[in-house]
Order: structure tokens, then sequence, then C-alpha cells
């Protein structure tokens, strides 16, 4: 079965932007009434959240940590607190996503990186800079300080969302149950590592490059379980139930609301250029924040 979503192939498939589509009707899913089509756009998403909280298991009571607060790192902090995690700390670069999670309350906790850090940590993994365009080879850097940078972020991490100071890296013990990388970047996976705990689990959810240079002694040492996860598989009844549960009301923590998070609109399909140009930001001209935006036709 090809995805639709997907330009890996050539020829491209067609994809899901057009007024009608032909598609497998054992792959169709029938939206109930109280499920608004604002949410039923965010079931692809939700899937991938569904499918990475899946592949963790984690148990009721866990920790869990979410790198990149777009619209799957939403979504899978989400999830997690729906599996059980009791806390669930997000973190971004962009103060307005991460506010945005905590008080919608898709997690508990929220930490704004500093985008300095990540800078710093990419010139010295030899990624361009968006500055000068050019490479800095990795062999000019230790990888001992590229992991230095990554560790004391992860205990800023850690330190954000226990106050108390109950998670303390020295000890092997110490760190999240479960990390979900959800940017793909190297700088990421990283911190990723350093942020879990000994026996703990780190998944793969965001896409990167597809060579990446990992401190892997971490995962070794402290039995550290790495996970990757593609895409989902068949989990949109299970999307749907959720929704179904969200507008009726259902017990236990809930998922936030979904419709908020369809911040911008556009009309027609002969708006879409704009409107996948106004995807690439994170808040519009006004400074409004931008999550989920829906071409309408």
């Amino acid at each position: 079965m090809r995805f639709r979503s997907s330009a890996k192939s050539y020829p491209h498939y067609q994809g899901t932007l057009q007024e009608r589509i032909n598609h497998p009707a054992v792959w169709c899913h029938k939206l109930p009434d109280n499920v608004s089509y604002e949410a039923a756009a965010l079931l692809e998403p939700l899937s991938v959240a569904i499918h990475a909280v899946n592949r963790a298991k984690p148990e009721p009571g866990s920790t869990a940590l979410v790198i990149g607060a777009g619209t799957v790192g939403l979504l899978t902090a989400a999830m997690a607190r729906q599996s059980g995690c009791t806390s669930v700390t997000i973190t971004d670069i962009d103060a307005g996503r991460v506010n945005y999670a905590v008080s919608r309350g898709f997690a508990t906790h929220g930490y704004v990186t500093p985008r300095s850090r990540l800078n710093a940590s990419n010139v010295s993994s030899g990624v361009s800079t968006p500055e000068t365009g050019a490479m800095t080879p990795a062999s000019t850097f230790s990888a001992a300080s590229r992991f230095d940078g990554a560790r004391s972020l992860a205990e800023d991490i850690l330190a954000s969302s226990n106050p108390a100071g109950a998670f303390v890296l020295e000890e092997d013990e110490d760190g999240v149950d479960v990390t979900f990388e959800c940017t793909g970047k190297e700088v990421c996976m990283h911190t990723s590592l350093y942020a879990t705990k000994a026996g703990g689990k780190v998944i793969m959810v965001g896409m990167g490059t597809p060579i990446q240079t990992l401190p892997l002694s971490v995962a070794h040492l402290r039995e550290i379980d790495i996970l990757g996860i593609f895409r989902y598989s068949n989990t949109y009844p299970t999307g749907i139930r959720l929704l179904c549960s969200q507008a009726r009301g259902g017990p236990g923590f809930g998922l936030p609301s979904l419709d908020e998070m369809v911040t911008h609109r556009f009309k027609g399909l002969d708006k879409a250029q704009g409107a996948f140009e106004l995807a690439t930001r994170t808040s519009d001209d006004e400074g409004n924040l931008i999550l989920k935006i829906v071409i309408e036709a």
C-alpha cells in the first residue's frame, strides 16, 4: 500500500489535497456526527502519537519527556498523559508552543530550550549554520564537548520538571521513564539519551538526517532501549474512539481540544501555496501562534 502524503518515491502518488479522491473502502473510516472536521483533520498526526505511545508501553505513573512541541509532539504528550503518565514534560525552542502545551493540558511541565544551545551543538556536529550556510567539520571539535552540551541541557530540562530535585543525573536510576524525540535533530537525540533513566526507553518519532553520531555508550551502559516508529499501523479506529470520548466528556484524562489546534484556515485550493508558506513558521505576522493549518476546498 502506498502512502498518499509521501514524496519519497517517483512518480509521486496523488495526495489528498483535491476536491475528490478515490480511496480503497477498507481504509476509509466513517466519522461519527459528534467529531468535528477540525478534529478529524488531526487524526493523521494523532495516529503517529498513538503508535509512538503504543511502542513505548509506559506503565501507569510513569514520567515522560517530549522533545519538540509541534503538532506531533503536542499530541504525543497528550497521548502519554492519556496512557497514564503522571508527569509529562515538553520542550521546544518556541516559547509560544511550550506555553500552549502546558496551559491547554497537553503536558504537565514545559521547558523552553535556548536557541543558542542548539546552534552550538549544530556547529560542532558538522551541520550548516543558518547565518553562513557553511559546514563545520565535526572533527574540529571533540565528541566529549558535543555530548557535554546535550547532557547539560538534559539536566536543565529535568530540573525544570522536578523542582524538588528528584532527578540527579549522576545516579543511574534517575531520569524519565520514556523520552519521545519528535524533532529528528541530532542534538535532541543526544539529549534524549541523557534525560532517560537506566532501563528506560527513547522513542524516535521525528524523521531526521539518515546518519547521526550518537553517544551509544550511554544507552549501552544504562540499558536504554532505543525504539523507532514509522508513521502508524491500524490506529485510526483508536483515534476516532478517543475523539468521540473527548466530545462526550468521557471518564479519566481526556485529550485536550483538538479543534483549537487548527489556528489558521485557507479557503480554496488556489490558496494552497500561501498556506504551505505560512506552515513553515511558528507565528504569523500579527504574532499569533501557528500550529495546524487547514485548507478548505
